[in-house]
This record gives structure tokens, C-alpha cells and sequence, in this order.
């Protein structure tokens, strides 16, 4: 079968590789008809997480059920299917805690598996004409409908970008009705956690960013864009806060009530914006937040950069403003998302047309397509926010 593979830093290829097989008697088989790409195969991309070269990389697939093993009860041939990121048991005492990024069984050298990911265990990526997903039972969604229909880019954004996105605003930050909201980074991310946020019921939701299209693109999910280009956002947002009217007795509360980090490590200097500055956003995002408030942290943090950029260092060891933090009484959350918490729901959202995640999808293309959309979305060229791939 034809794959997308890492070959060196900022190169990839489209390869012949071996057709999986079933392997265990729990298996699926799923021929994929979209596999989206994502921020994270740009860590990857840009040699910063260690993918080895031949890696099949992908982790964000749709398609169609074509084989089962004989133990696989809930799906057969012929099931359209969205497979979540993470790959896991469905039994151990995290899967049976709901906590599936974290499963025991999937990886043998520590919590939590993925397709097409580095150091996340021996599971090919989904950027291929096939994919083998073990424990299919758990790990195989149904949705309705068939391939190429409208709901083709909703449902492949329930992978991965939808879910993460959504777990941001509803466990990070956990968004209540009327919260304000800012989310920093309005890639897929950030733009699907600030759409996350509006459909919890957010007052408003500003979305911070340095790119045209992606600020556009907040605007037209609702969003209140704010180009870092033009200055402080803390201060940009304070100001629009004020110009809108704080209730009486409010006045000290100039902030938001969450804030949620979609940038990660990568975080640009606003002083110099050739440079990274990994510490960027959660300084920010401490000034900006008021007291009590929160803090989602979606944006990746590694342990180790292992191509790192200027401005950042090859161990991401962070000074965080702590103090700050503590005076405020702010709540901090990290972690990766575990994806099957939400994707049943946010799967019911779309069905029943409250939910259009697929808004944020921009470009398409075929396999052969991959290497020319991997740099254009590299180098946030053309407008590409969100690239779909059809094997």
C-alpha cells in the first residue's frame, strides 16, 4: 500500500510499504478515506520529537471497516469508522478509569500509545491507504453516512482536533456559561477549542494569533481576533474587555476567565519574531487571567527539542511566573487528551447539526499531495489551517 513517511527533517515521502494484517484475534482492519494532518506530525516534520526515518506518520484517520478478527463484536466490514488517536485497551485500570492517553497495555515502555507518532509506540501511522487498529472494539467510533459525504471532514476532526480541542475548553479550562475566554494559537487547535468554548456557552472568546488566515478564520467561528503583530494582546484584550463595559463592581476583574495555551514550545517572541520563547504564552496567560480563574495547557511541551529553533534550547526546562500564579489562585491543567470521554458525544453534536468542527478545514488533497501540503502547512503558506489527505 501507498504511506506518507518521515525521511529526514522537513522531508517526507510517499512510499510502497507493507499492507498490514490482522495480528490478534481483537484487530480491525480499516481502509482510511481521510487522514487529516496535524501540528504534531510538524514536531515531528521539523526533527524537534525524534521520528526515525520510514516512520508511517498520521494519527487522525476515518474510513471504512474491511476486516475483523474473530473476537471483534461491535463493528464489521463495511462500518464507516473514526479511529481516536490514542491507542488503547479498553480494560486496564486507566482505560477503566476513562483515562485511555494513559493505557498500560498498549506501549511496553510506559502509559499511552499512538498511531504515527514518536516514542508512542510500534503502531504505523494513519496517512496510508490501510490501518491496522488493534482492540477495534474499543477503539473503532461509528458514525453514520457514507465516505465523501458532508459530514466527511466533522467526523475526521473527531480523531483528534475536535476532541482535543474540546477538551481544552471542558476539562483544561473547564468553560462555564457567560465565562470570557481567551485562547492562545489559532491553528486547529486553538481555533476548534475556541469553538469548543462558544458551544459551552462562553460570553466571548478572543483568539490570539500572528498569521491572516488563521485570525480570519477565528472571526468566522465567532471568535474575536487579535493579532500579536499589533501589540500586547493582555493588553489588547483588557482594552476591548473595557470598551465593552465591565458590570459594576467588577472593574478589577479586567481579564478573562480562562485561558487556554494552543501554542506549546514553539511560542513566538513578540520582541523578535524570528525567535522562539517557549515561556511566551504562559506568561501572558498569567497576566491575562483573573483571580480564581484557570489555565488549559493544549500546546505541546516535550521533554527534549531535539532540532531546536533560535531562542529555544534543546531542554525545555520552563520558568513559569508561580508567583504570580499562587497570588491569583489560578488552576493549572495539562495532559493529552483522552479521547474516548468525549467522541461519542461530540460525534451526536454533529449528527444532529450542533456542531460543524469540519468550518476549520481548508485544503485537500491525495496521497502524492502530502509532501507540498506538509511544507505549505510548515510554513503556514496559502492559508492551510487544516489539510485533509484522501488515500
Amino acid at each position: 500500500m501507498k504511506a506518507v513517511v518521515y525521511e529526514d527533517v522537513r522531508t517526507v515521502g510517499v512510499r510502497e510499504v507493507p499492507d498490514p494484517i490482522l495480528e490478534a484475534e481483537t484487530d480491525a482492519l480499516i481502509r482510511v478515506t481521510s487522514s487529516a494532518l496535524c501540528g504534531t506530525d510538524l514536531h515531528m516534520y521539523d526533527g524537534r520529537t525524534g521520528a526515525t526515518p520510514g516512520l508511517v506518520l498520521g494519527h487522525e484517520p476515518l474510513g471504512v471497516v474491511e476486516k475483523v478478527g474473530s473476537a471483534v463484536q461491535t463493528v464489521r466490514p463495511g462500518t464507516r469508522a473514526v479511529i481516536p488517536t490514542h491507542v488503547f485497551c479498553g480494560i486496564c485500570a486507566m482505560c477503566s478509569r476513562g483515562l485511555t492517553a494513559a493505557c498500560l497495555r498498549a506501549r511496553a515502555e510506559g502509559p499511552g500509545a499512538a498511531y504515527g507518532y514518536a516514542g508512542m509506540g510500534p503502531y504505523p501511522g494513519a496517512q496510508a491507504d490501510l490501518l491496522r487498529v488493534p482492540w477495534a472494539d474499543a477503539n473503532c467510533l461509528p458514525v453514520p453516512g457514507e465516505p465523501g459525504d458532508t459530514h466527511e471532514d466533522d467526523f475526521v476532526l473527531l480523531a483528534d482536533a475536535f476532541v482535543t480541542g474540546w477538551h481544552a475548553a471542558a476539562t483544561l479550562a473547564p468553560v462555564e456559561p457567560s465565562d470570557t475566554v481567551a485562547v492562545f494559537g489559532a491553528g486547529t487547535i486553538g481555533l476548534l477549542a475556541a469553538y469548543s468554548a462558544s458551544l459551552r456557552g462562553a460570553q466571548v472568546v478572543y483568539c490570539v494569533d500572528l498569521v491572516d488566515a488563521r485570525l480570519d478564520k477565528a472571526g468566522e467561528i465567532g471568535a474575536v481576533p487579535v493579532d500579536s503583530r499589533r501589540g500586547d494582546p493582555v493588553e489588547q484584550i483588557r482594552e476591548d474587555r473595557r470598551r465593552a463595559g465591565l458590570p459594576i463592581g467588577e472593574e478589577k476583574l479586567g481579564g478573562v476567565d480562562k485561558v487556554i495555551d494552543a501554542v506549546g514550545f514553539q511560542a513566538r517572541d513578540r520582541a523578535d519574531l524570528d525567535q522562539e520563547c517557549p515561556t511566551q504564552v504562559i506568561a501572558d496567560a498569567a497576566r491575562l487571567v483573573n483571580p480564581t480563574g484557570a489555565i488549559g495547557v493544549a500546546g505541546v511541551y516535550p521533554d527534549k527539542d531535539l532540532h531546536p529553533r533560535p531562542g529555544a534550547t534543546t531542554h525545555e526546562d520552563l520558568i513559569a511566573p508561580w508567583g504570580t500564579l499562587f497570588s491569583k489562585g489560578v488552576a493549572v491543567r495539562f495532559g493529552r487528551t483522552h479521547d474516548r470521554r468525549y467522541t461519542r458525544l461530540l460525534r451526536d453534536l454533529v449528527v444532529s447539526g450542533r456542531a460543524k468542527p469540519g468550518i476549520i478545514v481548508t485544503h485537500h488533497g491525495a496521497l502524492p499531495e502530502a509532501p507540498d501540503l506538509y511544507r505549505r502547512f510548515d510554513g503556514r503558506h496559502d492559508g492551510v489551517i487544516k489539510a485533509v489527505l484522501h488515500p
